[in-house]
């Protein structure tokens, strides 16, 4: 082992090589000097598919740790959760060609909704990698999800701003100079902590503070409703969707001046500096990547 220690730095400090370490679950990240910390929990699922109203987890794997909410920094690993469930109906193949996790393995089992209750007392916060998909899923089948306030390290953190190229977890943790098995809940979870105490290459602040910056904010979904059919190139280039049932555009921004400044330009490159109606949904961590809607208003532009 010793050897391989050697070997590796030797390699390290080569400039054609680099050295890719297993991430290690940590117990400890630092020592608490008498700061009041808060508690936060990093979720994974895994899914029979990608479709929350036709799809089901059958995984649900979780760490629970303390965390300084003003920097970011955390300290204790207080515990983790791993539980299958049998989804009722055979896992597709091509599931199972992702995460493994067979018929078999799942046949009879079922979280545990009070176990899942008490792990989560006294949790401020929960982060996922692509909150969306997660928060979506567990609070189709796990209501007290509902109560607690969400964060992503997927969307509240620019990757691609702090110069990494992708933000699929597995390419952040090469970039970090990590590997992790991918894809079984509670591996994920802990390669997520690991990545949230990484400092971002140009900022500086760890993962986990960005995310925590943007806890607070609001976030405005917009609903360019009414606007002229040729502009449809104009908002899809701008990363507008097209919601078919409400029939409009869509898209959403965080921040009061991220709406301000979206809507000075809807007025001016979609309705022509004509009088226009928009509505704007109204989102916190209380409401945000879930299904369930916001305060939505009309508003004259």
């Amino acid at each position: 082992m010793e050897d391989q220690a050697i070997a590796a730095q030797l390699l390290d400090a080569h400039p054609d090589y680099r050295v890719i370490r297993r991430i290690q679950p940590r117990a400890s990240f630092a020592q608490n000097e008498g700061k009041t910390l808060s508690r936060g929990v990093v979720i994974d699922t895994e899914t029979t598919g990608i479709y929350s109203d036709k799809d089901a987890i059958i995984e649900l794997g979780m760490v629970l740790f303390e965390f300084d909410p003003e920097s970011g920094m955390a300290y204790q690993v207080l515990e983790s959760f791993d539980q299958l469930e049998d989804p009722g109906f055979a896992i597709p193949p091509e599931s199972t060609a992702v995460h493994g996790i067979t018929d078999e393995m799942v046949a009879g089992r079922r979280i545990d909704e009070a176990s899942v209750a008490k792990f989560l007392e006294g949790v401020t916060l929960v982060v996922a990698h692509n909150s969306k998909f997660d928060r979506v899923f567990l609070e189709k089948r796990l209501p007290v999800f509902e109560s607690l306030p969400w964060g992503c390290s997927l969307a509240q953190v620019d990757w691609r701003g702090e110069g990494i190229g992708s933000a699929k977890l597995d390419y952040i943790a090469y970039q970090y100079g990590f590997f992790y098995e991918a894809h079984r809940a509670e591996g994920d979870c802990f390669a997520l902590l690991e990545i949230l105490q990484q400092p971002l290459p140009k900022s500086g602040e760890l993962v986990l503070k960005s995310i925590l910056n943007s806890l607070a904010q609001k976030s405005y979904q917009i609903f360019a409703t009414g606007s002229p059919f040729e502009s449809k190139d104009t908002l899809k280039a701008r990363g507008y969707r097209w919601d078919g049932d409400k029939k409009c555009w869509h898209t959403t921004v965080t921040g009061d001046e991220a709406i301000k400044a979206e809507v000075a330009w809807l007025k001016s490159s979609v309705y022509d500096d004509k009088k226009a109606r928009v509505e704007i949904e109204v989102h916190n961590c209380m409401t945000r990547f879930s299904n369930r809607a916001g305060n939505r208003v009309a508003r004259e532009i």
